[in-house]
């Protein structure tokens, strides 16, 4: 019997069994490349990050100061003014339009009227002795609240608050002396409310004459 293809056969087989072995190898090394690979790439995602030493010292953060607001050269007095009515005390408000005295209907008028009452006449003693001693024109501003009103003298709240923005320009002037030339009067009637007029106490507030002294530069 011819043993020639067995031969050939058991060669073959052992060629293929090497060629598996060497495959096996590859597959192996391949596989622990990878592990490594991925080992490194995790170490990497996962690292915890270097802190700072806390004691070094950390700079410190710069704080820009807004340039001090400087008071308008004609508003100077204005200050003095409003220091002079605080001792005396008057709590007046400086605003754009000058130093501002909101005195109350209250204090000055009976309900309806524009004679002024003597018991505001203190008052007003007061804030004329400061107005003598500053060269600065003075507007005095009528207010009144938003209920309609009709008497024998006034139609309206306008002319009420007119008459009496005009009533006090005539007491400072006649009786204490500041000089006409110095003072106008005005009127908003209820048309610049300090407060709402659905309550009594907003009426009250807008129910008022203001004392405004103008800046020196003011015409």
């Amino acid at each position: 019997m011819d043993r020639k293809p067995q031969y050939l056969q058991t060669g073959t087989t052992q060629r293929d069994r090497w060629m598996i072995s060497y495959s096996d190898i590859m597959t192996i090394l391949l596989i622990l490349f990878i592990s490594i690979a991925a080992q490194a790439f995790q170490q990497r995602l996962h690292a915890v990050p270097v802190t700072e030493d806390a004691s070094a010292e950390k700079p410190k953060p710069v704080l820009l100061q807004a340039p001090p607001v400087e008071t308008p050269p004609e508003y100077g007095n204005l200050r003095d003014a409003q220091k002079a009515l605080q001792e005396r005390g008057i709590d007046p408000k400086l605003e754009p339009r000058g130093l501002v005295i909101s005195l109350p209907q209250a204090i000055l008028f009976p309900s309806g009227q524009d004679e002024i009452s003597d018991a505001a006449r203190p008052l007003i003693w007061k804030i004329a002795d400061v107005l003598a001693a500053m060269p600065n024109k003075v507007t005095l501003v009528g207010h009144a609240d938003a209920v309609p009103i009709h008497t024998s003298r006034f139609k309206n709240n306008f002319e009420l608050s007119a008459a009496r923005s005009l009533k006090l320009l005539e007491i400072l002037s006649s009786h204490y002396g500041i000089p006409e030339s110095r003072l106008s009067a005005a009127s908003y009637g209820s048309y610049s409310p300090k407060a709402p007029n659905d309550t009594e106490d907003g009426r009250a507030e807008n129910r008022r004459v203001e004392i405004v002294i103008l800046p020196e530069s003011a015409p």
